[in-house]
């Protein structure tokens, strides 16, 4: 798309029946703001189910008013290392799935999540407004960023004609610990879908994210040997020791590979004092910008925790691994990074991207080959703490911006088929 293209009118570039769509977006930003206020009053914690589970009734009632099947799908269980090193499985509740004109010569992945990081226990529980923010649980991340996704989608399914373009909805209810369950269900999407759209926050400032690095959360467990440390000291083998040695190990790696991070969490473990302890959990997470990084620190992951298990009498067992690919600016990205500045530019917005050590679903649908913008909801900030909020003024804005994308897709403005080919 040219300069000159960028400077025309929405309705010469995109067709008939793009203002009143767009006017229609607008007056609907309040509605949008609303319904998230009213689903940020809902805990839907990742682990609380009770609060998922009317959380995903209400959405599946809202997202019901598309034209196309919705349904629920089971998801299977994940694995979880407990303290004492044993592996048990965790249940997950279901995603929800709506799919319009499935075999729509274009198709198009939209995914969310309904879960926040909130437990029913934290004190950050009830949204209000403040000034022109929305502060609450989920404002931003992504309650907000499901409203105004929805809002597009109706305003699409206004565009006047036949359309060819399909698409399908994905939310699940695991993405704040790592998309365990779902990660199935976002590779099966995201190689089918010429390209995603994902609605997570953008920044306060209005910026978007280009390239994430990629994410893996590890757990080290160690057995040694249990004695009193009075009788039989010398007869023991210290787990929390070797875990603490290979604690010491990981962290030495941070600096030897440019923008690869290695972040010691937790050490679960120990006994009383006169006791040596003889179970260790070491759990940590690694940050890579490329799939040679990730690769890079992969290998050496694996050495930590092969010298770990050479302490005499300890017993070591890795879990976990990269389960958000880096997600680079290929190509792909590069091009329908171009298209939404361009269809910022058509609404008055000058968009910038960002690079992000944050990870989210865009990178599963980028690592099974479909080019996606990961940041399509609300403007916001303090993700994941007691000052979340997201921007008032940004739901129409947003709204638009994505209406926009769908309705360039279907009208031919980009070259969407390029993308996988």
């Amino acid at each position: 798309m040219s300069a000159d293209q960028i400077r025309m009118p929405a309705r010469s570039l995109w067709g008939a029946g793009i203002e009143p769509l767009l006017e229609r977006l607008d007056a609907e930003g309040e509605a949008m703001v609303a319904r998230t206020e009213a689903w940020s009053a809902i805990n839907s914690g990742s682990r609380e189910p009770g609060g998922l589970q009317r959380m995903r009734g209400l959405l599946a009632e809202a997202f019901a008013a598309l034209p196309g099947e919705a349904r629920t799908e089971a998801l299977p269980p994940s694995q979880h290392v407990r303290a004492d090193g044993e592996v048990v499985d965790v249940q997950h509740e279901p995603s929800i799935r709506v799919s319009v004109r499935p075999n729509a010569a274009i198709k198009v992945a939209l995914t969310g999540h309904y879960d926040t990081v909130f437990p029913a226990s934290h004190p950050f529980q009830t949204p209000w407004r403040e000034g022109d923010m929305l502060r609450g649980p989920g404002a931003a991340d992504m309650k907000g960023g499901l409203s105004l996704m929805l809002a597009a989608l109706q305003a699409f399914e206004q565009l006047p004609g036949d359309k060819r373009v399909g698409y399908e909805v994905l939310i699940n209810p695991d993405e704040e610990i790592g998309s365990p369950g779902s990660a199935a269900l976002l590779a099966d999407l995201g190689g089918r879908a010429h390209v995603g759209m994902t609605y997570e926050p953008a920044m306060a400032d209005g910026a978007l994210v280009d390239a994430r690095k990629g994410s893996g959360n590890y757990s080290l467990s160690l057995r040694g040997r249990s004695a009193h440390v009075g009788r039989a000291f010398a007869d023991g083998r210290n787990a929390v020791l070797a875990a603490a040695d290979a604690a010491l190990a990981l962290n030495a790696l941070n600096g030897q590979r440019d923008g690869v991070t290695f972040n010691v969490g937790a050490i679960d473990g120990g006994s009383p004092v006169n006791v040596v302890p003889d179970r260790a959990v070491l759990r940590f997470n690694v940050r890579a910008p490329d799939k040679n990084s990730a690769a890079w620190a992969q290998a050496e992951i694996a050495r930590v925790a092969e010298v770990a298990g050479k302490h005499d009498g300890i017993v070591t067992r890795l879990h976990g691994g990269i389960t958000r690919p880096p997600k680079p600016v290929t190509p792909a990205q590069a091009a329908i990074i171009g298209w939404t500045r361009a269809t910022g530019a058509i609404l008055g917005l000058d968009l910038a991207f960002r690079a992000s050590g944050g990870v989210c679903e865009g990178n599963n649908l980028a690592a099974a080959g479909c080019p996606n913008i990961d940041t399509l909801g609300p403007c916001g900030g303090n993700i994941h703490s007691d000052q979340e909020f997201a921007l008032i003024p940004s739901f129409a804005e947003r709204a638009k911006l994505s209406f926009l994308l769908l309705a360039g897709i279907e009208r031919g403005v980009f070259d969407i088929a390029s993308l996988r080919t």
